[in-house]
């Protein structure tokens, strides 16, 4: 049924200074879950005037959060310790992933994964499954049933893991073409070709992931790049002819507008390069790197003119310590103040919708509140807890706001989630 939702609208252009802001605004959703209208409340067309509303009076209604980089096998290992990066990994992610052969597991683990992400204000995601098919399976049947703009793809590690998550290049060649096949463009969903990095893929897999990449259109890929000091060593001694880590990616032919790196942390001058050549993305995980002491991510160093890099924006969980786009965005901001650099607010928020929505080729279906693009929205309450009601009373702009809303809020701030124009999470209110 046609409805329309009340609030302060806003959503963002191709940059962050070309926004749309309507305090007292309306949005019109049509019965096939897209938006119909977008305006201030006071112009909306008497046709829709009879319609149901919802009316969140001064909360912020924007496109819902779309997280670059999160782990579905890892969505209850928050705040699991490690050494590093790589011990982590050892100690904690590679047993819990393993549970992950079991479907049933899978299939429940899947429920209270999107769940998770709803109340979150997350609407899309680009996502790491497991190794195993059935995990994959699961967690694109539930995003489906959701009606979910949803990115993922098998694992694919054939060395330096246990057996229980060790797949080889035939077994991911074979699984992945079929998880492809059976999903992508399937309702709203997408296939990552996914081999988890460098250090746990063969030369003869990353061969396949290259294949893959060639042979499936418009298929996505996602790994990991330059996120701790102990992998760039471990790069070192397993690829000791690449120049270095994006130089391994490079000689595979997996850069490109298509593939999106997670972290970034440590790239020199000359991967900046080769990457801003190729327009591949970089995914800026702040509370994860933050976490494994993996580094600080320097966006202005990655986007220096002469070659900027793209960029994106993910939480990361498990090894990020939040769910909230919210609590990542806080962080961001932290870390890029101790690099040296200010972003504002309204760039932080444009990272995580539209231009996430781009980095993940969305941007015809979500990313911002356009008349026909799916109504995907999270609603926003900029005074749900006492300390953040308090700070706003300090607010003079729409900057000082998202400000405090990045810096101080969480998925207490989340007051609605809708997905395709569905209402999929609402918070009590008191």
């Amino acid at each position: 049924m046609t409805h329309v939702l009340f609030g302060a609208l806003l959503t963002f252009g191709a940059e962050p200074e070309d926004f749309f802001h309507e305090a007292q605004g309306a949005l019109v959703i049509g019965d096939d879950g897209r938006i119909l209208w977008r305006g201030a409340r006071q112009d909306l067309p008497e046709d829709y005037r009879p319609s149901p509303t919802d009316d969140f009076g001064d909360c912020l209604i924007l496109p819902g959060f779309i997280d670059a980089h999160i782990h579905f096998p890892q969505y209850r290992m928050l705040a699991a310790p490690g050494k590093d990066l790589l011990d982590w990994l050892t100690r904690f992610t590679f047993p819990e992933e393993a549970r992950y052969g079991d479907e049933a597991y899978a299939r429940a683990a899947a429920e209270k994964f999107l769940d998770r992400l709803f109340s979150h204000g997350t609407t899309s995601a680009m996502v790491f499954s497991s190794v195993h098919q059935v995990s994959a399976d699961a967690l694109f049947d539930a995003a489906q049933r959701r009606h979910m703009a949803l990115v993922t793809g098998k694992t694919m590690m054939d060395r330096d893991v246990p057996a229980s998550v060790r797949d080889s290049p035939e077994q991911a060649a074979v699984e992945s073409e079929a998880l492809y096949r059976k999903w992508h463009g399937r309702d709203r969903l997408r296939y990552a070709v996914t081999p988890r990095f460098a250090v746990t893929s063969s030369e003869a897999q990353l061969q396949v992931a290259h294949d893959l990449m060639q042979s499936l259109p418009d298929a996505l890929l996602q790994t990991h790049l330059s996120e701790s000091q102990g992998e760039l060593e471990r790069i070192r001694e397993l690829y000791p002819d690449d120049a270095d880590y994006t130089a391994v990616y490079d000689r595979f032919w997996l850069l490109g507008e298509r593939s999106l790196f997670a972290h970034g942390i440590h790239l020199s001058d000359r991967e900046c390069r080769r990457l801003s050549q190729t327009d591949s993305i970089v995914v800026h995980c702040p509370t994860s790197n933050m976490f494994l002491g993996s580094g600080l991510m320097d966006m202005a160093y990655l986007s220096m003119e002469r070659r900027p890099v793209r960029l994106a924006i993910g939480t990361d969980v498990g090894g990020g310590t939040s769910y909230s786009m919210l609590a990542t965005l806080g962080a961001a901001y932290k870390v890029q103040m101790l690099a040296g650099n200010r972003p504002t607010a309204l760039q932080l928020f444009h990272l995580a919708t539209r231009r996430n929505a781009e980095a993940l080729r969305l941007t015809d279906e979500v990313g911002s509140l356009e008349p026909g693009k799916w109504a995907d929205i999270v609603v926003i309450d900029p005074h749900a807890t006492e300390i953040l009601a308090s700070r706003q009373e300090l607010s003079r702009s729409l900057e000082d706001m998202l400000f405090a809303l990045m810096i101080l809020g969480d998925d207490r701030a989340i007051r609605a989630t809708y997905v395709a124009g569905r209402k999929v999470h609402e918070r009590r209110m008191k």
